[in-house]
């Protein structure tokens, strides 16, 4: 499913939503925490679907497990490294990392802008260990608001020089995006790119607002772009990527059955999409999962996919010379 010539990217992959269940566990009793069970196995469904949640709120619920037992500083610098060696294991060359300091700081008050400076040790370290490539997107979670997301922006602007983005993501319905435009002006100013989850809980018009109000250069998910024939034409023409999690879609209730994914419409139209995980501990799965799945149920063909591992490098929030890099490389260990 994978050419093996062409570098795996995962593009949309949150770092606190893939805390491992086990990791999960041993914090708890490491820092004291009370779990809802006493057997590691009866604890699994509590951090991870088993099949598919009611809504995209229903599903980030399981998310809270992993960042309820970050206690320390220590603790987020450890979640970030195995972040990295996860990448490692699954075979991904490049991946850029989303997380929210905020949500991973609240439960024990934790400096934020100190969370930040953690995860980017982490990561550090974990590339270095595992001679993996990743960098980091700074999340702005709109489920706890404004004011929480300026105090988001201000810890994360810090760090700016160690991150390659910033995105808004939580309650899409309840939060929409032009609630966000000044926050996205100070982005802009501090001359970082900009992914924005849309289309996932909302209709078109939250792309629609994530690109002209927030000057979104790619977008989470997107699924419900192909409602609004007019913006696949602009999507397209303006050469924004669509980060399509299949998996992560079906889970959340945003698509019925893998097979109901408009990945084809988008194709059909010239849209760029690319596959990547979400959250990959939360949903049991990892990348080339994503492009089994794209094969045999969507029945995407070898070049379609190709074609997709190329997006996914063309979109990448690195220079030219970076992914040109990216290519040499897996081309040696061929």
């Amino acid at each position: 499913m994978i050419c093996e010539t062409l570098p795996l990217i995962d593009l949309h992959r949150h770092l606190d939503g893939n805390i491992r269940p086990d990791t999960i566990w041993d914090l708890a009793q490491q820092n004291g925490i009370d779990l809802p069970v006493e057997h590691f196995n009866d604890f699994i469904p509590h951090v991870r679907i088993q099949d598919k949640a009611s809504d995209l709120m229903e599903f980030l619920v399981k998310l809270d497990w992993g960042v309820n037992v970050l206690s320390s500083l220590e603790d987020c610098k450890r979640v970030a490294f195995e972040n990295v060696e996860d990448l490692s294991l699954a075979g991904i060359d490049y991946a850029e990392l989303r997380f929210s300091p905020y949500y991973m700081a609240m439960k024990h008050n934790l400096p934020t802008a100190d969370v930040v400076a953690a995860v980017i040790e982490g990561v550090k370290q974990g590339c270095e260990e595992f001679g993996v490539k990743a960098n980091l997107i700074g999340i702005l979670s709109r489920t706890f608001g404004l004011e929480k997301c300026q105090h988001e922006l201000d810890s994360l602007l810090v760090h700016k020089d160690h991150l390659v983005a910033i995105d808004l993501a939580g309650d899409e319905l309840g939060k929409p995006a032009n609630l966000f435009e000044d926050q996205f002006k100070q982005v802009a100013n501090a001359g970082l790119n900009v992914t924005i989850h849309a289309g996932e809980a909302a209709g078109p018009e939250s792309v629609w607002h994530a690109i002209k109000l927030l000057k979104a250069q790619r977008i989470g998910h997107g699924v419900k772009s192909y409602e609004d024939k007019h913006l696949l034409d602009y999507l397209a023409e303006n050469n924004i990527t669509l980060e399509t999690c299949l998996t992560s879609n079906y889970q959340t209730g945003t698509i019925d059955r893998i097979s109901d994914h408009p990945i084809h419409t988008f194709l059909e139209h010239g849209v760029k999409v690319c596959l990547n995980t979400d959250d990959p501990a939360v949903e049991g799965i990892e990348l080339k999962h994503e492009y089994t799945l794209a094969k045999q149920q969507l029945g995407l063909t070898t070049q379609q996919l190709q074609d997709i591992q190329l997006n996914a490098l063309n979109a990448a929030f690195i220079s030219d010379s970076e992914k040109q890099t990216l290519l040499t490389e897996k081309s040696a260990k061929i």
